[in-house]
């Protein structure tokens, strides 16, 4: 299901959340990388019609969000940064309550909730109750709720923040999986999670749109500018307050610093190829030198 997001503008009183954003998100998983504060939030709750716009467009499945918002609700799955489960219940309950709420049926809830517990591998504990569930497992009790009535959208925010490695990987690979059949967008900070499953990503950085492409085309804008120098200990504190520091590892009491700049810093830093998360960071730190120069 195509999202079309068109001069996207999102006001609260004189501050301006979002502007002028336009993309287009096609079938598959799409990433939506930024900051804190860039306006990733207040676009996820733009499109799942949670909020308002001040101007401009969003048409999910060619139909504008804001005149018939029951149509994308219908077709919407949404995972939130954080959620407001009701802690006494346990998974069986709190999905069939939830399937009720979605208009489904008793034998199409009691089908779809042991399908969907099963998906997210939590057969074993769907008795216990939800306020004892561990982060990990709350987010996939999260993505079960998201997918009861078989939505063509699901739309996340901040995903994996508070889990370990093993959830992470296991929670982005259930998203990939979902994503072959669905419009799956995936918003967060972690590039990580955005290299390991999306296959196109946009950066939103102060309520603009700064890049929208291929992971592969934004990890490019680095290209020239990663230098990886090896120093002194005591040479660390230099090298941070002169350049863009995006990795630094100790070896045999000596350090390999990793730099973004333009420039080979101090002289003697050997050019190496840059990481996705360097590619981001060139995009974010150029878009920012801009605005203090404006």
């Amino acid at each position: 299901m195509k999202i079309e997001i068109i001069d996207l503008v999102k006001d609260y009183g004189k501050f301006r959340a979002l502007d002028g954003v336009s993309l287009t998100i096609n079938r598959g998983m799409f990433g939506l990388l930024g900051p804190n504060g860039a306006g990733k939030t207040t676009l996820m709750r733009v499109i799942t019609t949670l909020m308002p716009v001040t101007t401009g467009q969003v048409r999910v499945g060619g139909i504008d969000v804001m005149r018939d918002p029951g149509f994308v609700r219908k077709n919407l799955g949404y995972i939130p940064q954080d959620f407001g489960f009701y802690k006494s219940l346990n998974a069986y309950e709190l999905l069939d309550y939830i399937g009720v709420m979605k208009g489904l049926t008793r034998i199409e809830r009691q089908k779809q909730v042991k399908t969907l517990l099963e998906q997210v591998n939590l057969t074993k504990d769907a008795k216990r109750r939800v306020g004892g569930y561990s982060g990990g497992m709350k987010q996939r009790l999260g993505i079960a709720q998201a997918l009861l009535g078989d939505p063509q959208l699901i739309i996340v925010d901040e995903p994996t923040a508070g889990l370990d490695p093993e959830e992470r990987i296991r929670f982005r690979n259930l998203l990939t999986r979902l994503s072959g059949e669905r419009t799956v967008l995936l918003s967060t900070h972690i590039v990580g999670d955005i290299e390991a499953s999306c296959s196109a990503v946009a950066v939103l950085n102060r309520g603009q749109v700064i890049f929208s492409g291929a992971p592969e085309t934004l990890m490019r804008h680095a290209n020239g500018r990663i230098w990886q120098v090896e120093i002194e200990p005591r040479e660390y504190e230099q090298i941070e307050s002169t350049y863009r520091v995006t990795a630094s590892r100790t070896a045999s009491g000596r350090m390999l610093v990793r730099v973004l700049s333009l420039e080979n810093p101090l002289g003697r830093g050997i050019p190496v190829e840059p990481e996705l998360e360097e590619g981001y960071m060139a995009v974010i730190t150029a878009t920012e030198k801009e605005a203090d120069h404006a």
